[in-house]
């Protein structure tokens, strides 16, 4: 230790002799330095001399010492070496002798020299070190170190630039690009190299450098940087991250890309280029979460047998099978019986979840069949007044959801019923069992089919609804035939037609469909004035915006038929199709058109809400367009219209869709107490949406004081059942997040049922409180087991530690860093919240699946060594 003076003013007198003699030694080795320091100077000047020698040979001795001192000097650069620094005087009388050299090898030689001293002495503009570096010698630049290169890229795709506008080569430049992509592969730089490439306009050089050891981090970084593309540049960058996880054998990354870009022949090329069928098992239950329509054949798996079992998963069949696994590993299948409910009610704790309030109906209902002749149990059902009986009897449907062949076996008995809301209420509740299960028989089409051209309009509904549900996503010919001539039905009920509308929507959702868009199109335009003013008229024009939904083009045919509409309702279709056309591509250009939109604007007034939802539909899709979109949301709860104040909280809702962030659960929270009631009921039915099936207690306990709160008013009482329904959704097992596979991945299905009951929550009084409110029962299509299962060989469910934590994002990070923090080890099946990642906590098992998500089939890994 160093001693001072102390603080009563004595010198401690010992240590100094030891104090002064480092300061001496300090003085000697600053002294050494400067002298190190002068004779590198002078000798760099003397080489400088020498340059400028007449003797050629003096020359050349002179610039090869200098070229390999500076090669050496900078090779591993963290600062500016001395010798840059003392080269810096002489860069412009450098600069000028090398005008005046004829050429040769030494003018090349001198050229490499001013390269580098162009790095600190350069104007940007002038681009000075790729000036030289072109006229300079050839060979591997790569060994002028990391720091030269990188600035050299950093120039090249300034100049490339320039040169594009002026139609000049780039052949020079491309052989510059490749050395330096070359360089940044092997030295851990794979996002800089992916940089370089995009700016030149060429990704080709990048599958030729990419090996074993950088082919993931290079496709990760490919796959996020393409959210912050435009099109087409988007589609080029996915593209090649799936030819180069073809190239090294990961399918299943492939596949997940393939269907990102929405592409069943590439879909078609893993299967057949893959020869695992144990692998091509894990790409069907990867489809079955996405909810496509696909059919197997020969080429894709050869085995009869294996290929119906392949179908079966990626048809669903054994869902509900497997979520009741979850639910009962996870303790969660005892049933509350129907004296718990009332005497919950009776001391005002009311936060029953709907999934429990079905089940008390469902024990209510299914005993009808074992009640009395005389029929008294039944009375009960028949207390709820006319359509309220559509939900009731539907429930059922929920409450057996997945499971085909117990839901009908319960339902039918209610289509034999003398009473047309029980029979409307039983068809959906037929198309909500069948809801993401595809059954080779088709159930429900042959039921439904029956009963969509009876004369009673709420059959017609419950049937047509009913269809739309259960082959969401199935592009069906049959469907087709059929719903197409009720529009095109005269004397057809404005609320059919609607319905019919959405059904094909949903059935067709983002294919495109030519027939489909131009069958809605007449129905809109065969609508009188006052039919367009009413409220399920939004629908007609949703369903026309589910067509294209995610496909960014193909829509300008059908936007040219909305001229022939009034202003009003012109921009209301407009608005429509381009957030729908844009859901999910993160696209600023088209957020931007909507927030201008949402400004004050003549016969804007009925359009407005569907641009603050289209909004959200666009921003939804990557994590910073998420929360820019929540601040400007804010900003119109300050300053936006009526219109527009009521659809933010359904906007917020759906931006941060069973995922209960604080600040967002706080603005919901505090419009929940709004004078306008309209934005009141919205903001509760949004707070049920971001607590969606993750049993929050704190949005539990907001509902619960708002259920004292609004006691006396009736409307705003059923949205905070219905919130307190969604928050406690499937005993906490279920979400609605549209988005899986590390939010790559939406499932078209489920965003558009999620889409569909939010267009009809802007109108609340007329829709949902008035005779519609079943339309709530579109958010099925988007509910899904928020689990991670695992299986074995056999897909029998098997227990193995996972670590489940909060997902870190580690693109363009070097090494192997850690892909999740803050984790805790728990043994599957596992529930997985918003924002957590799963990765397995033992090497005894190598999971087929990149994606810890759903169900994933464990094989045994070979090379694992028990440890005694």
């Amino acid at each position: 230790m160093a001693y001072r003076e102390n603080d009563t003013g004595t010198t401690q007198t010992k240590p100094l002799p030891k104090d002064t003699k480092k300061k001496d030694v300090n003085k000697e080795d600053l002294h050494a330095q400067l002298e190190e320091d002068l004779a590198l100077k002078q000798h760099l000047e003397l080489r400088v001399e020498r340059i400028y020698d007449v003797d050629p040979e003096v020359q050349k001795v002179a610039l090869e010492s200098m070229r390999q001192e500076v090669r050496t000097s900078i090779s591993s650069m963290t600062y500016v070496p001395k010798l840059l620094k003392f080269l810096r005087p002489h860069y412009r009388t450098l600069k000028a002798f090398y005008e005046t050299m004829l050429d040769s090898g030494l003018k090349k030689y001198l050229a490499d020299i001013l390269s580098v001293l162009a790095l600190t002495m350069s104007v940007e503009v002038k681009r000075e070190s790729l000036k030289y570096r072109l006229l300079g010698s050839e060979g591997d630049i790569c060994s002028w170190g990391h720091e030269y290169v990188r600035i050299l890229a950093g120039e090249i795709s300034q100049e490339y630039l320039m040169r594009q506008s002026e139609d000049a080569p780039v052949d020079d430049l491309m052989e510059l690009v490749e050395q330096i992509v070359a360089f940044h592969m092997k030295h851990n730089a794979e996002s800089e190299a992916v940089d370089l490439l995009m700016e030149v306009d060429d990704l080709d050089p990048l599958t030729e450098h990419v090996d074993i050891t950088n082919f993931r981090k290079t496709c990760l970084y490919l796959t996020s940087a393409a959210r912050y593309l435009p099109d087409p540049d988007d589609i080029l960058f996915m593209d090649t991250a799936y030819s180069i996880y073809l190239v090294f054998y990961e399918f299943a990354s492939a596949l997940q890309i393939a269907l990102f870009l929405d592409n069943l022949e590439h879909v078609c090329e893993v299967f057949t280029s893959c020869d695992d069928l144990l692998m091509k098992k894990q790409f069907c239950y990867i489809l079955a979460r996405q909810g496509i329509n696909f059919e197997l054949d020969d080429d894709m798996v050869e085995d009869d047998e294996d290929r119906e079992l392949s179908q079966a998963i990626i048809n669903n069949v054994k869902l509900s099978e497997g979520y009741l696994t979850l639910a009962r590993d996870i303790e969660a299948m005892e049933p509350k019986c129907p004296e718990d409910v009332y005497k919950l009610e009776k001391i005002w704790l009311l936060h029953l979840s709907m999934l429990l309030l079905m089940q008390v109906l469902a024990r209510l209902m299914t005993d009808l069949a074992d009640s009395s002749s005389d029929g008294s149990s039944g009375n009960w059902l028949f207390k709820n007044k006319e359509h309220a009986k559509i939900s009731v009897v539907a429930s059922l449907g929920m409450i057996l959801l997945w499971d085909v062949n117990s839901g009908l076996a319960q339902i039918d008995k209610y289509l034999h019923s003398d009473d047309n809301y029980v029979i409307a209420g039983a068809l959906l509740g037929v198309g909500l069992v069948n809801c993401s299960v595809t059954n080779d028989y088709d159930p429900a089409l042959a039921l439904l089919s029956e009963y969509i051209n009876k004369e009673d309009s709420s059959i017609q509904i419950g049937a047509i609804m009913g269809l739309g549900i259960a082959y969401a996503g199935a592009q069906d010919e049959q469907i087709l035939n059929s719903l197409i001539a009720i529009l095109k039905h005269e004397n057809v009920p404005h609320d059919v037609i609607a319905f019919t509308a959405i059904s094909l929507g949903l059935v067709f959702v983002g294919s495109s469909n030519g027939e489909v868009a131009q069958a809605i199109t007449d129905a809109l335009t065969g609508r009188s004035v006052s039919e367009l003013g009413q409220p399920l008229s939004r629908l007609l024009v949703l369903a026309l915006g589910l067509i294209y939904l995610g496909k960014q083009e193909g829509m300008e045919a059908t936007s040219e038929v909305s001229k022939s509409f009034s202003k009003k309702m012109r921009n209301y279709v407009d608005i429509t199709l381009l957030s729908c056309a844009h859901a999910g591509t993160g696209n600023v250009l088209t957020v931007q058109k909507l927030l201008g939109h949402c400004s004050h604007l003549e016969n804007a007034e009925t359009s407005q809400g569907s641009a603050v939802l289209g909004i959200a539909m666009v921003a939804m899709a990557e994590e910073v367009g998420l929360e820019m979109s929540i601040r400007s949301l804010k900003h119109f709860l300050q300053y936006g219209e009526q219109k527009i104040r009521r659809a933010v909280p359904l906007a917020l809702g759906l931006l941060c869709i069973s995922n209960p962030k604080v600040n967002v659960m706080d603005t919901l929270s505090r419009l929940s107490h709004d004078t306008d009631l309209e934005v009141a009921m919205a903001a509760v039915i949004s707070l049920g949406l971001i607590g969606a099936g993750t049993n929050n207690a704190r949005i539990a306990g907001m509902l619960r004081n708002l259920s004292s709160f609004y006691y006396n008013v009736p409307g705003l009482l059923f949205c905070v059942r219905i919130a307190q329904g969604l928050v406690h959704m499937g005993k906490g097992l279920l979400t609605l997040n549209p988005y899986h596979s590390n939010r790559l991945l939406c499932s078209p299905t489920a965003l558009a049922g999620l889409v569909t009951m939010l267009h009809a929550c802007l109108d609340m009084k007329s829709i949902i409180l008035g005779k519609y409110h079943f339309v709530l029962y579109y958010l099925v299509l988007a509910m899904k087991p928020r689990m991670l299962m695992t299986l074995d060989k056999n897909l029998e469910p098997i227990s193995v530690p996972v670590r489940v934590g909060e997902a870190v994002d580690v693109v363009g990070h070097p090494g192997q860093p850690k892909t999740i923090t803050g984790f805790q080890t728990h043994s599957t099946p596992v529930l997985l919240a918003a924002g957590e990642r799963a990765e397995l906590a033992t090497e005894k098992y190598v999971p087929l699946s990149p994606i810890l998500e759903g169900y994933v089939i464990l094989v045994e890994n070979t090379e694992y060594m028990e440890d005694n």
